[in-house]
């Protein structure tokens, strides 16, 4: 390509498809799950599937209602590998913990997490609430469960019992916890205890099954989450982010799995693994459940019900001796995917923030922007910091492409006398262009390898802004109160597009009109799309765009080209 607009030309439009795939692939995504919400669920009739065969289906409680509610929580009974037996009939008790993070709801039914209110985020459409992550109600399912498999044993489905204690985290204390038993079936019988921390979003759950019989049994413990497979409340259509299933593990490291591939029978995880987590991931927050290392576990996602879905794994627990008991300790993860904090909980589990295919970039970047909130305490100026010191570390690539683009605005007007003079001879024409450059010493395409270089580490730093959960309700100035949310006056827009129009302005004319048309109409096409992004990408975005062209400015007018205005010309 002879040109360098050209070639700049093709970098913007490159940049525009890969924010136009993204979006693609969101509608795409949806396409994929037109099925009934839960509301509209009725269970199934149960399954007959064998003990034991954890890994290869699920089976479900018979309905016993025609209400949504529990339609719903029926078809999110699946208890792995086992036969489905009618639950005890009992008044299902809710118990509702409440501590500094959390507002949480237990269900008396197999002492299972139906219900986890973050008292430290609001929602998302409506503010004045608290953003609720797990649910089970006729609009939603999301809830946690765990149980044992193996024979008649306690189930999620399983009526237990809600031991009486504290339901609220005082002040002064560390910790509270609440504990369910079931009653013995085949001489064994389930306590769970959940233990929730002050300041913490992983509980930990502690399951004793105790052998009340006169053989040894060898049950598994299944951990699972389970949730319909629609789009969670609040979500943007104007940009894409995973919602489903989640598997880590270190022989195949983090894969997503979407809903259609389980519906497809199309999913690949690893069989056992002695490390790892599941999860279920939406944008910015998260639920996972850990094992210790060194414990052997089965992974398994698989389809529950009519758009109903769940992940888990299942862990052996050996032998137990008439008499004997078996504790087997597990932590749910439940809330905002915070990356300094996932880290630290697992190794791994900070990979559920996705990043998409530049996390090797992303990493460092969202690291240097949270020490850089921590020294100016607001993430907009931390943003703007940010883009500053990414300028300065491609000053030089910058300055390169800068002073390509100058001398090609200095030789513009000869290369535009050239090609009306010599238009009706094309190779000629192509030769005395390039005559041209050997004798001024430009390189048609310097402008532009720099930037390419570059382009990556911003589409990083689009990921990162895109995916952290610390701009969510985090405010700027003025106006600017969530930096998650689109500007509700598009003032940052509109300057951001008035920046691009600037920046065209001050390149080069094309000597080819339909080009010069194309120069103008991108960065309009290009704006458009950010009227609807989130603040915080607009302002860095619009940062990038000014302090480009201050350097873009100050590097012609020390190569002696005078700021010239290039408007368009349509005929």
């Amino acid at each position: 390509m002879n040109d360098i607009r050209r070639t700049i030309l093709w970098v913007i439009f490159g940049f525009s498809m890969v924010l136009l795939w993204d979006k693609w692939q969101l509608h795409n995504g949806k396409k994929a799950t037109f099925f009934p919400s839960p509301a509209a669920v009725t269970a199934p009739a149960a399954s007959g599937a064998a003990p034991g065969a954890a890994g290869a289906g699920a089976a479900s409680v018979p309905a016993s209602s025609s209400t949504p509610v529990a339609a719903a929580a029926q078809g999110a009974s699946a208890v792995p590998g086992q036969p489905a037996t009618p639950a005890a009939p009992a008044v299902r008790e809710r118990v509702e913990v409440k501590t500094d993070l959390y507002r949480l709801t237990f269900d008396s039914e197999g002492g299972s997490l139906i219900r986890a209110e973050l008292l430290q985020h609001a929602d998302m459409v409506d503010k004045a609430r608290n953003f609720q992550l797990l649910d089970e109600s006729a609009q939603r399912v999301y809830v946690a469960q765990t149980g044992l498999i193996g024979g008649n044993f306690p189930t999620h489905k399983t009526a237990m019992t809600a031991v009486p204690g504290p339901r609220e985290l005082k002040d002064g204390e560390d910790e509270i916890s609440i504990r369910f038993e079931s009653p013995v079936m085949d001489g064994v019988k389930l306590v769970k205890t959940w233990t929730v921390r002050r300041g913490a979003y992983d509980i930990a759950v502690k399951h004793e099954i105790v052998n009340t019989g006169n053989a040894a049994v060898a049950p598994q413990l299944y951990l699972q989450l389970v949730r319909d497979g629609n789009k969670p409340p609040g979500e943007s259509s104007f940009y894409s982010t995973f919602t489903g299933p989640a598997v880590y593990t270190e022989a195949k490291k983090y894969q997503k799995i979407e809903f259609k591939d389980i519906e497809n029978g199309k999913v690949d995880i690893p069989k056992e693994s002695p490390n790892g987590y599941v999860a279920m991931v939406q944008h910015y927050f998260a639920t996972a459940w850990l094992l210790a290392d060194g414990t052997a576990r089965e992974p398994f996602a698989r389809k529950v019900d009519t758009n109903l879905y769940s992940v888990g794994m299942l862990t052996a627990l050996g032998s137990i001796e008439p008499g004997a008991t078996k504790t087997l300790d597990a932590r749910l993860f439940a809330g905002p995917q915070v990356e300094t904090m996932m880290e630290k909980l697992y190794p791994g589990l900070e990979l559920v923030k996705d990043y998409g295919w530049l996390t090797i970039l992303s990493k460092p970047l969202y690291w240097l922007l949270d020490q850089l909130h921590k020294l100016l305490g607001n993430w907009g100026w931390s943003i703007v910091a940010l883009v500053l010191l990414l300028k300065i570390a491609f000053y030089w690539l910058n300055a390169k492409a800068y002073a390509s683009m100058a001398k090609m605005k200095a030789i513009n007007p000869r290369i535009m006398e050239m090609r009306e003079r010599l238009k009706d001879k094309p190779q000629q024409m192509q030769q005395e262009m390039m005559r041209i450059y050997r004798e001024e010493k430009v390189n048609p395409m310097g402008g532009c390898f720099p930037i390419m270089i570059q382009i990556p580490v911003f589409i990083a730093l689009y990921w990162v802004l895109l995916s952290s959960v610390e701009m969510r309700n985090a405010p700027w100035i003025g106006w600017i109160h969530d930096l998650s949310t689109p500007d509700p006056f598009f003032i940052l827009p509109l300057l951001m597009t008035a920046s691009s129009l600037l920046q065209t302005a001050l390149n080069p004319a094309p000597p080819d009109p339909m080009q010069a048309k194309m120069m103008w109409f991108m960065p309009l096409i290009f704006s458009v799309m950010f009227f609807f992004f989130p603040a915080g990408l607009v302002l860095y975005w619009l940062t990038n765009n000014l302090l480009s062209i201050a350097q873009q400015w100050i590097i012609n007018t020390r190569m002696g080209v005078p700021p010239q205005f290039n408007l368009p010309k349509f005929k």
